[in-house]
């Protein structure tokens, strides 16, 4: 397990606006984007396997986790299921595989975003700028709505807290991805919503987003939900056009 820490001195001290923790076993890669990444005002830390990732979550706090898939040990998905299951932190994660069933699994088990290797540096920083600023204007524009909960069928979702309440008083956690997805049906119930409008409110036409994404993540969310995908009752599939989120208590 070793660290890579960027660059540090009295004078950048100050002035780190993001966070990073590479999560890499390849030692060049990860000292080359811990370097170019400190360009953009991101302090990463590298680390080589599941250990380090989870002693430095541990020890420190980040704002995006930039997470590769082939890993000695433990590999990036079992990692990506460990840290959604219990973090809301933003996951983008890499590959040099280029098989479809990757960048499917990556996604529904609850990463922001995907990069096959190789790519240019440069785009995982704007990739890390977008991702980053769809987290904050997920959490600076439910306040400004003035609405920092809704309930709906038994259910409550805080908006504040991004955290998803279950009739029975459990906490459910959500990505970001599914939390943005689900307070876009709480704010348009009982409409019929295309895949398009729900790619572009859900995760953002940034993403490299491919025909199926969107059906993966209404996936994932009603399992969160509870929602038996044979016979949903709270999101419905409306054959040709998208998808109705038909909850009937909403306040």
């Amino acid at each position: 397990m070793q660290s890579t820490p960027a660059s540090d001195t009295p004078f950048s001290r100050n002035r780190w606006s993001v966070r990073a923790l590479i999560v890499d076993d390849d030692a060049p890669i990860r000292e080359l984007l811990c370097d170019y990444l400190a360009r953009f005002n991101i302090e990463a830390v590298g680390v080589d396997d599941g250990q380090g990732m989870r002693q430095a979550l541990a020890d420190s706090r980040f704002d995006v986790v930039v997470l590769d898939l082939m890993l000695p040990g433990e590999d990036g998905l079992s990692l990506c299921r460990w840290l959604r299951s219990g973090s809301d932190i933003p996951i983008l994660m890499l590959t040099a595989r280029c098989e479809p069933a990757d960048r499917i699994i990556g996604l529904e088990l609850g990463a922001d975003d995907y990069m096959a290797k190789p790519f240019e540096p440069r785009e995982l920083v704007a990739r890390i700028q977008t991702i980053l600023r769809r987290v904050r204007d997920d959490r600076e524009g439910p306040r400004a709505d003035n609405r920092s909960s809704i309930r709906f069928d038994g259910w409550c979702l805080d908006s504040v807290l991004r955290q998803l309440q279950s009739p029975e008083g459990l906490l459910v956690p959500l990505s970001n991805a599914e939390f943005r997805l689900l307070w876009v049906f709480l704010e348009r119930p009982r409409r019929i919503l295309s895949r398009e409008q729900l790619l572009d409110a859900a995760r953002g036409r940034s993403i490299e987003a491919f025909d199926r994404s969107i059906d993966l993540l209404v996936s994932r969310l009603r399992q969160k939900l509870g929602d038996d995908p044979r016979s949903p009752r709270l999101i419905k599939t409306v054959r040709g056009e998208g998808y109705l989120f038909d909850a009937r208590d909403i306040g």
